[in-house]
């Protein structure tokens, strides 16, 4: 099969949505649909919170001024992090933050508790997933679009103007 500049195209195509997932939790992650599949398998095992907060951390890095830094830093301790935090993610004791860090934040501050976070994910909760009905439908649903009569005329037309 030629790639329409006359170049032999690989056979290994790149990875799309549930093979791409099933390699890795980092993977995962950088997708959003695989993103809001693991979310919802998470929210039916009620840890939907780690998610949430490695997320949280992901945004917080990209976070400008010192201001902006501060309002973040804080919103993410309450939540996640505080006693009383709505969404309390399950981190070690001695981890724990105290507020007065908050008033000195820097893009790194929660890299340490959201590593903790990941690797609990990765672990725990990341193999069951592959293992979930979310993922299992998932996967078979893209399997049948693939092999659909529509994607089928899809590629028999694309290979006729590529081997032309």
């Amino acid at each position: 099969i030629n790639d329409g500049e006359g170049h032999a195209s690989s056979s290994h195509q790149t990875l799309k949505g549930t093979s791409k997932w099933a390699t890795s939790l980092e993977n995962l992650l950088e997708d959003p649909e695989g993103v809001k599949r693991f979310r919802e398998f998470l929210k039916k095992e009620f840890s939907e919170e780690n998610v949430l907060f490695w997320l949280a951390c992901e945004e917080f890095k990209k976070t400008q001024g010192k201001k902006q830094m501060q309002e973040k830093a804080k919103e993410i301790y309450m939540t996640f992090l505080s006693s009383k935090a709505s969404s309390q993610v399950n981190v070690e004791g001695q981890s724990r933050l105290s507020e007065t860090i908050l008033e000195t934040p820097h893009p790194l501050m929660f890299q340490k508790l959201q590593d903790q976070i990941f690797n609990l994910m990765k672990y725990d909760s990341y193999s069951r997933f592959l293992k979930s009905d979310i993922f299992l439908n998932h996967q078979k649903s893209e399997e049948q679009e693939e092999n659909s009569p529509e994607a089928q005329t899809a590629a028999k037309r694309a290979s006729r103007i590529y081997n032309t």
